[in-house]
C-alpha cells in the first residue's frame, strides 16, 4: 500500500509540473511518450548531458527501469568526472547497476578519428552505435536511442549521418524538441541536470586538421577541470599546441582578472604544458571550431 501511495505521489507531481507548461511543450512532450511507447525495450546512447539525460528520464517514465538501459560511451574523449556524473543521474533515476553500462570505445585506433577532419564525430559515432546495436542484439533491446534533439539541425553534425546509418533513433528530434525547451521540461520536473553547461567531447576542443592524441586529450581535461575548480561552470578549453584559448561567457571574464586568479591559472597550465594562455574575446560559445567550415561544403 505504501508502494501504491509513493508511486501516486510521483504521478501525481509529473502531472502538475506538466499542468504549468505552454500547451505547445506538453504536446511535444506527450509526442515524445508516444513514440517511446510505440517501443518495448530500449537502448539509450547516455553520455550524461542535458538531452540524453532527458531522454533516459522519459524512457523510464514511460517504459520502466527493467526496459530502459543507459550506455555510456567511455573513452580518453569522455572526461571522468563526466562519466561519473552519468553513472550517478542514471543511477537517481532508479536504474540497477546492471542497466548502466559502460560501453569502452577504441576510437584513438581509428586513423579516421585521429586525423581529425570535419567529419571526426561520424567516426567515434560509428564505433559507438555499432556496438550499443550488437548490444541491443544480444540483450533483446528493440532500439538504440541517442539525443539528437531539433537545436541540432542545420548545425554541422556528421553524427547524425552517423545515426543514420546505423538506423539508431532520434525521439527529441521526432518530437520537434529544442534544446531550451529540453531545458524547460528537465527544470519543470526537477530533474538536477536542468540547468547543466552545454558539453561535448575532449577532441571537439582541438582545431580540424590537428590530430587527435591522448595527451592533448589528458591536457585538456585537467585544464577545464581546474577551471571548474576555480568556480567557472561554463568554458571550454581550445588546444593550440603550445598555447590553450580559454573561452567563458563574458560576464565571467572579469573574474579571470581579479584576486590573482589569472596568475594561478597561467601558473597551472604551465604544469599541464601549455606554454602560453590567452582568453578568447569572443566569449564562450559551443561547437566554435565549426566556424573554420564557413564557406565549405560538408554532409
Amino acid at each position: 500500500m505504501a508502494l501504491a501511495s509513493r508511486l501516486y505521489d510521483k504521478s501525481s507531481r509529473l502531472a502538475d509540473s506538466l499542468a504549468m507548461l505552454p500547451e505547445t511543450l506538453t504536446t511535444k512532450y506527450e509526442q515524445l511518450k508516444a513514440i517511446l511507447s510505440s517501443y518495448r525495450r530500449v537502448i539509450i546512447a547516455f553520455s550524461g548531458g542535458l538531452d540524453s539525460s532527458f531522454l533516459l528520464f522519459a524512457a523510464v517514465q514511460v517504459l520502466g527501469k527493467e526496459n530502459t538501459m543507459a550506455a555510456i560511451g567511455a573513452s580518453e574523449s569522455l572526461a571522468r568526472s563526466e562519466y561519473e556524473l552519468a553513472r550517478k543521474f542514471a543511477g537517481e533515476l532508479g536504474l540497477p547497476e546492471d542497466r548502466i553500462i559502460k560501453i569502452e570505445t577504441k576510437e584513438l585506433e581509428d586513423p579516421g578519428y585521429v586525423q581529425n577532419s570535419p567529419d571526426r564525430c561520424f567516426f567515434c559515432k560509428s564505433e559507438l552505435f555499432q556496438r550499443l546495436t550488437e548490444l541491443a542484439e544480444r540483450s533483446r533491446h528493440e532500439v538504440v536511442c541517442d539525443g539528437a534533439n531539433a537545436s541540432d539541425i542545420g548545425d554541422h553534425r556528421p553524427g547524425m549521418k552517423a545515426a543514420k546509418e546505423k538506423k539508431v533513433k532520434s525521439p527529441l528530434l521526432e518530437a520537434g524538441l529544442t534544446k531550451e525547451e529540453i531545458r524547460q521540461l528537465a527544470k519543470s520536473f526537477g530533474l538536477t541536470v536542468w540547468d547543466k553547461p552545454q558539453s561535448a567531447c575532449l577532441a571537439s576542443r582541438i582545431p580540424y586538421g590537428s590530430q587527435v592524441t591522448k595527451d592533448k586529450l589528458k591536457q585538456i581535461e585537467q585544464a577545464e577541470e581546474f577551471l571548474r575548480s576555480l568556480g567557472f561552470r561554463q568554458l571550454r578549453v581550445r588546444h593550440h599546441d603550445t598555447v590553450a584559448r580559454i573561452e567563458l561567457p563574458l560576464e565571467d571574464m572579469q573574474k579571470v582578472l581579479s584576486n590573482g586568479t589569472g596568475d594561478r591559472i597561467v601558473e597551472r597550465f604551465r604544469e599541464i604544458g601549455f606554454f602560453f594562455t590567452t582568453i578568447d574575446l569572443g566569449g564562450f560559445k559551443s561547437g566554435s571550431m565549426n566556424v573554420m567550415l564557413k564557406g565549405e561544403n560538408h554532409d
